[in-house]
C-alpha cells in the first residue's frame, strides 16, 4: 500500500506558481519604480503598503481624488507584437488624465498586474513603461501587486489595472458647476487610438481586412502594429499648467464613448457644447478603420476619440492665453466649439458639420 508520504512531493511551482520568478520580477522592476518617485514617498518597493507623507501645509482645504482604470484589449496587440512597455504608458495615462479633469494633481499610482505565468522580463517591461508614464505625469509609483493565476489565465496572458490618487484645493475643483454660456471649448489632439475601441479596431483591421501587424501601411507611414501600439498621450502636467495660467472651467478626458458622450459628462443641465467637425481632421487610422470595416461615422464617433484626447472649457477672455500655454508645451490644440444655452430636451454636447478631407 502506498501512503501519501511515499509519492512525489507537490510544490507551489508544480501547481503553476513560481515564487522564485516572482522574486526575480520584483528585483528587475525596482530600478524602474525608483525612477518614478516624489519627495513625499517614505517607502520602497516590496513592503506591504506604500507610504506617502501628505504635506498638508501646501493646501488650505485639500480634497483627495482617486481613479481606477485599465487598458482594455489593446493588450492583445501588445501580446501579438511582444512589445509591453507602451502598455505601461497607456495605463498611467488612463488613470492620471481622469484625475486631472477635476483639477487634481496626481500624487501617486499603484498598479495591479495579473498574469498566467510570471515572466520576469515581461513584468520588467510593463513596469518600465508604468514608471516612465508616472515620470511624465509627475506622480510616484508607490507600489503594486503582481499576481500569478495558473489555470485561470493562459501562460502568455496578462491584464493590468491601476489606481491613482491626487489632490486639489476645495475652491479649485473643476466641474460642470463652473461652466457658463459663452465659454469656449478647446480640443487637444490625441496621439492616435489611445486605449479605447480596440475590440472594434482589431475586429476590422485584423479579422475583416486581415491586415498583418507587421505589414507597412502607407497611410500610417509605419507598420499596423506600430500604429496600434502608439502610447496614449499623457495630458496631466499640461492640464495643470493650463489651469494655473488660464480660467479653466473644466476638462473632459475623451475615452470610451467618444467625444460627445465624455464632454456631456461635464456640461450642466440647461447648457450644451456645440462642436464643429470642420475645425480638425482626424488621424488616418480612424479613416482606415471606417473604410476597411464600412463603419458609419456615428459609430466611429461613439467608439473612438477621433483625434481629440482631452478637452478644456475656458472662459472666452482666456482663449488666446490657453492656446499659447498649450502651444508652448507642444500640445496641438485648437478652438473646437462653444457653450450655448440648450434647447429643451437637446443633448449636452453636439457635433456639427463635416471633417475636412476625412
Amino acid at each position: 500500500m502506498t501512503t501519501q508520504s511515499d509519492g512525489p512531493r507537490t510544490t507551489y511551482a508544480a501547481a503553476g506558481v513560481s515564487i522564485d520568478a516572482g522574486d526575480e520580477a520584483v528585483e528587475k522592476l525596482k530600478p524602474w519604480a525608483t525612477k518614478a518617485s516624489r519627495p513625499e514617498v517614505l517607502s520602497g518597493i516590496g513592503g506591504f503598503a506604500g507610504l506617502f507623507k501628505l504635506k498638508l501645509d501646501r493646501w488650505k482645504e485639500p480634497v483627495i481624488a482617486a481613479s481606477t482604470d485599465g487598458v482594455g484589449t489593446k493588450i492583445a496587440v501588445a501580446q501579438a507584437m511582444d512589445v509591453h512597455d507602451t502598455i505601461g504608458l497607456d495605463l498611467v495615462a488612463m488613470v492620471v488624465d481622469d484625475l486631472v479633469v477635476c483639477g487634481a494633481e496626481p500624487l501617486f499610482l499603484q498598479d495591479y498586474i495579473a498574469v498566467g505565468k510570471v515572466v520576469p522580463e515581461k513584468i520588467e517591461a510593463l513596469v518600465k513603461g508604468i514608471a516612465a508614464g508616472c515620470v511624465q505625469a509627475g506622480c510616484a509609483l508607490l507600489g503594486g501587486e503582481t499576481a500569478e493565476h495558473p489555470g485561470l489565465m493562459a501562460e502568455q496572458d496578462y491584464d493590468v489595472s491601476a489606481t491613482g490618487v491626487g489632490v486639489v484645493e476645495a475652491d479649485k475643483v473643476l466641474g460642470p458647476d463652473r461652466v457658463r454660456p459663452g465659454d469656449v471649448v478647446i480640443g487637444m489632439a490625441s496621439s492616435g487610438l489611445h486605449s479605447n475601441g480596440y475590440s472594434l479596431a482589431r475586429h476590422v483591421l485584423l479579422e475583416i481586412a486581415r491586415m498583418p501587424l507587421e505589414g507597412q501601411v502607407e497611410e500610417f507611414g509605419r507598420t499596423l502594429g506600430e500604429e496600434l501600439l502608439e502610447p496614449t498621450r499623457i495630458y496631466a502636467k499640461d492640464c495643470l499648467a493650463l489651469a494655473a495660467e488660464a480660467d479653466v472651467r473644466t476638462f473632459a478626458h475623451i475615452t470610451g464613448g467618444g467625444l460627445v458622450a465624455n464632454l456631456a459628462r461635464v456640461i450642466p443641465p440647461g447648457l450644451a457644447a456645440v462642436l464643429d467637425r470642420g475645425t480638425w481632421t482626424p488621424a488616418s487610422v480612424f479613416a482606415v478603420i471606417g473604410r476597411r470595416g464600412r463603419v458609419e461615422r456615428d459609430e466611429l464617433e461613439r467608439t473612438f476619440n477621433m483625434g481629440v484626447g482631452m478637452v478644456s472649457v475656458v472662459s472666452p477672455e482666456d482663449v488666446d492665453r490657453a492656446l499659447a500655454v498649450l502651444t508652448a508645451r507642444h500640445v496641438p490644440a485648437w478652438v473646437l466649439g462653444e457653450i450655448t444655452v440648450a434647447e429643451v430636451d437637446s443633448p449636452r454636447a453636439v457635433l456639427r458639420g463635416d471633417h475636412p478631407r476625412f
